[in-house]
């Protein structure tokens, strides 16, 4: 029997993802075979013509059942890119988004000393944040333990010292800081039908849904954010790009000011800014 080369089991790999349906199924199996090489992804063609070791082949082959299931690459290769950083992700953490970057964008536009991130999962908004300004203090928050435990470890990783603690929101939070971030779960519980399987099969449904109408996060950080905002402090959240008016609305009502939307790189509004008044 000829040994099966790098390139057959590409060709397999391809033709597996594309008979499940998985969108971008070449990219994806030429991501999951440098994987299982231990290769960048970039030196993989001078491994394509040669015989794949059997551990190697058994590697690539649960990698690509795995994706077959719609497991997203990012927990098959247990990092996720994000801002300036590589995270580690597993199925306890939201996967960090390129569109979640727009929020990194506006936290860093103005100086900040103390930073508070609500729902912090995998910590890659607040870490990235940290190591941009490492003269400042950050905090961040989740309801889950094991969210929590990543986020420490991508945090040691990359050489950010933060505070992590197990909070609802505010809850156990104290003192005060001169801005607040938050991609909190906004996803309305009848949209989640109509996620891709990636999502709403595979990551965590605490991070993703309220439940409810998608709103019930954003009303516990308006009401909370002033208490713990200095005067002319910052609050910027990540929303869904129908969700706006409704975000902007309760922090208006809950007495914050300078209003501000901001828009992705695909035109999306994807941030509600504001701020507390001095």
């Amino acid at each position: 029997m000829n040994p099966v080369t790098g390139a057959d089991a590409l060709r397999q790999g391809v033709a597996r993802l594309a008979a499940a349906g998985v969108p971008g199924a070449a990219e994806d199996a030429r991501l999951l075979l440098a994987h299982a090489l231990d290769l960048p992804r970039h030196h993989l063609a001078a491994a394509l013509a040669a015989p794949l070791p059997p551990e190697r082949l058994r590697r690539f082959d649960a990698a690509i059942s795995a994706r077959a299931a719609r497991r997203p690459v990012s927990q098959i290769l247990g990092r996720r890119a994000f801002w300036k950083h590589e995270f580690r992700v597993t199925r306890d953490t939201l996967d960090p988004r390129p569109e979640t970057e727009t929020l990194v964008e506006a936290a860093l536009a103005e100086p900040f000393a103390a930073v508070l991130d609500l729902g912090t999962g995998s910590g890659a908004i607040l870490i990235s944040v940290l190591a941009e300004r490492p003269g400042a203090r950050g905090t961040g928050t989740d309801i889950s333990a094991a969210a929590l435990a990543v986020a420490q470890e991508n945090a040691e990783k990359i050489g950010v010292c933060a505070t992590f603690l197990l909070s609802d929101w505010f809850a156990s939070v104290s003192g005060t800081f001169d801005l607040i971030l938050s991609n909190p779960p906004y996803i309305a519980q009848d949209e989640m039908a109509s996620l891709s399987p990636e999502v709403r099969d595979w990551e965590p449904h605490l991070a993703l849904t309220d439940g409810a109408d998608g709103l019930s996060a954003y009303r516990a950080i308006a009401a909370g954010a002033a208490a713990h905002l200095v005067p002319g402090g910052r609050l910027l959240v990540e929303i869904g790009p129908t969700q706006a008016p409704a975000v902007a609305a309760l922090m208006q009502a809950a007495g914050l000011s300078d209003l501000r939307i901001l828009a992705d790189l695909d035109g999306r509004d994807r941030v509600v800014g504001a701020r507390k008044p001095c």
